[in-house]
């Protein structure tokens, strides 16, 4: 289930994210705490095997194999690799919430242009909404593990309404080896012909402008379909995960706390606990656990989308939008501002702050003085001096003119 956190982030206060570092679910620690305390009890068993079991010559060759793994490990480039991997990923995860299909255009469409509020009209705009619906539902069952688990046949499928039995046997009969989903854009394109015929449509326009719209309904239907079917290049995956680990396997020896008495560069110390080890581990295998997450958002993460609300949502709405709210108005009348001209909605005491004058550019706050000398030049200029007034004696404004 998404995690929402929008209202608590809403004004920028002191130690305003603290309250979201306390979270657990949909946070890094729950993502990476098995992974975490993995690193810190192999680098602790490394660290007693050192200390307590090596003789001294095997304690010698250990911190020349500490210095040299310490020395070449910082040659792997992770920041550069795991960086440019999550930002892809993440650029790949949005563009896949922007293109869910959402039937609001078309049920728009629908309501407006399929005419009549007999039982036929009502089944015509019905019928090719759940067309509509079961379009998408094809296509998130294919990507979506969510909603394969909820609709695992189709046998589910039509239990459930999307799928009439008739539909279903002609579905069926229909072979290929691919996926149908676009069947039901088949017989969407059917019915309304047919509708149209019928003169349930109108105008010829109204039926492209309804083919157009489920054909770009059908456009964000197949985008999902590719997304599941190319994913990023495994091989650049591999990449990341391998230069990730490969870098924190190399800390857990480079990074241990040497003999001081030794003499080695920059282990003058010995604290024990490597916490700028634990913490780069943190935010390095961390990051690449974002994307891990972030790389098919059509799972049954804590921040995957929510595919089946989205189901039920459309499924509801456009129903409701084609049926009930077919040509049902409100009676009309005048609103409260009929006789103003200059309409203001009010403000509550709560909002009375964000009560603020107009922008008006931003030369206005350069204030008045300008403007009184260049009206002062302008009538002695134009108008020439007041009767009893006092001749103006300062330099008119400059401008520049290109001949």
């Amino acid at each position: 289930m998404t995690v929402t956190y929008s209202s608590k982030v809403a004004n920028a206060t002191f130690f305003g994210f603290h309250r979201l570092l306390c979270k657990w679910r949909g946070s890094i620690y729950k993502l990476l705490y098995r992974e975490f305390l993995v690193f810190a009890g192999f680098y602790t068993a490394i660290s007693l095997v050192y200390r307590l079991l090596l003789t001294g010559a095997q304690k010698r060759y250990f911190e020349k194999l500490s210095i040299y793994c310490d020395r070449y490990a910082e040659q792997i480039p992770v920041t550069f690799v795991l960086g440019f991997y999550v930002t892809l990923v993440v650029n790949r995860w949005w563009n896949q919430f922007v293109n869910l299909p959402w039937p609001d255009r078309l049920m728009l469409l629908i309501s407006s242009s399929v005419h009549g509020r007999d039982e036929h009209g009502r089944l015509l705009r019905r019928t090719l909404m759940r067309y509509v619906n079961l379009t998408s539902l094809l296509i998130f069952r294919s990507v979506s593990t969510a909603v394969y688990k909820r609709f695992p046949t189709m046998d589910h499928v039509v239990e459930a309404g999307f799928m009439t039995a008739d539909e279903r046997k002609l579905f069926d009969h229909l072979k290929s080896p691919h996926l149908k989903y676009w069947v039901p854009f088949i017989w969407f394109g059917n019915l309304a012909a047919k509708a149209r015929k019928e003169g349930r449509i109108r105008d010829s326009v109204d039926l492209q402008s309804l083919m157009t719209e489920m054909n770009r309904y059908r456009s964000w239907c197949s985008l999902l379909f590719g997304y599941d079917w190319v994913g990023i290049p495994l091989v650049y995956t591999q990449v990341v995960t391998l230069a990730v680990y490969t870098f924190f396997f190399a800390c857990l020896i480079g990074r241990q706390f040497l003999d001081p008495t030794k003499g080695y560069a920059g282990h003058d110390l010995d604290l024990y606990v490597p916490v700028f080890t634990l913490l780069q581990f943190f935010f390095y295998a961390g990051w690449l656990k974002v994307a891990e997450q972030l790389i098919n958002p059509f799972g049954e993460d804590d921040d995957d989308f929510e595919t089946n609300w989205c189901i039920d949502r459309n499924l509801q709405v456009s129903l409701l939008a084609v049926d009930e709210m077919h040509m049902s108005l409100p009676k009309m009348k005048r609103d409260i501002y009929w006789d103003d001209s200059a309409a203001r909605p009010p403000y509550t005491l709560a909002a009375a702050d964000y009560c603020i004058p107009s922008f008006l550019g931003s030369t206005v706050q350069m204030g008045s003085s300008m403007w009184d000398a260049a009206t002062a030049w302008l009538d002695d200029r134009c108008v020439g001096p007041r009767p009893g007034s006092k001749p103006v004696n300062h330099r008119p404004p400059k401008w520049s003119m290109r001949t």
